[in-house]
């Protein structure tokens, strides 16, 4: 059974992993909303066919997720192909907590959006939970003094997570 809206097939199903970003005072912060935009670009191209977008509720609500799913219909998605997540508060949770609904969508299939620098932690954990991932990150629109404060972070940030999910692995 093929979906009118994508190419895919059932058993080819793909979904893209919007990771969250913060959501300020004053709406969304232009980190979330560059990744939201990215991810609605790929459902418009048909390259996948629902949208997980991740994020809890950090210190001015909504959720990153519903947020996102807000700025997703506003990028013209329909509601039905979006499926937010909204109780993650870091990356392997977004990944952790998004897992049943890809099961529920029958996928194992993803594209992770986040920033170029946060793609290699990300992906780490996304194919240590099982999924077959690949990346995506928007091009352009963020600050160099911002892209170089979160790269540096990453160096850091990719040994904890090895670490942490070596860790789960032997439990």
């Amino acid at each position: 059974m093929t979906d009118p809206t994508t190419t895919e097939t059932a058993d080819e199903t793909t979904a893209a992993m919007i990771l969250g970003a913060a959501v300020w005072e004053d709406g969304p912060s232009p980190t979330l909303r560059r990744r939201t935009l990215q991810g609605a670009a790929l459902w418009h191209m048909g390259e996948v066919s629902h949208l997980v977008p991740c994020g809890g509720l950090g210190r001015h609500p909504p959720s990153e997720g519903e947020a996102m799913r807000r700025l997703l219909v506003e990028a013209g998605v329909p509601d039905h192909a979006i499926h937010p997540e909204t109780a993650s508060r870091d990356t392997l949770e977004n990944i952790r907590l998004a897992l049943p609904i890809l099961a529920r969508l029958g996928t194992d299939r993803v594209v992770v959006v986040t920033d170029a620098p946060h793609l290699p932690r990300a992906l780490l954990v996304a194919r240590r939970h099982g999924l077959k991932a690949r990346g995506s990150a928007p091009q352009g629109g963020a600050r160099r003094a911002a892209q170089l404060r979160l790269a540096l972070r990453e160096i850091p940030a990719y040994a904890a997570y090895l670490w942490r999910l070596r860790s789960l692995t032997r439990r």
